[in-house]
């Protein structure tokens, strides 16, 4: 039997506090810094969820029209 992917709990929360708030993600702050948390305590590899999951948020993108 396959073991249970340590950060599925967090990532499962992730998907349905999006769904509840039609996908606003700053309303799901919490739960997507709690799966950070958990990716930062795995090592590489040792989560699915985390693959591709960011461990630090992306910097906003300066779009200026000069």
């Amino acid at each position: 039997m396959p073991q249970k992917d340590p950060c599925q709990k967090e990532a499962c929360a992730i998907q349905k506090c999006l769904q509840a708030h039609k996908y606003v993600e700053s309303m799901c702050e919490d739960v997507i810094r709690d799966m950070r948390r958990c990716c930062e305590t795995q090592a590489a590899g040792s989560s699915v969820c985390c693959s591709g999951f960011s461990k630090e948020p992306k910097p906003a993108e300066n779009k200026s029209t000069t």
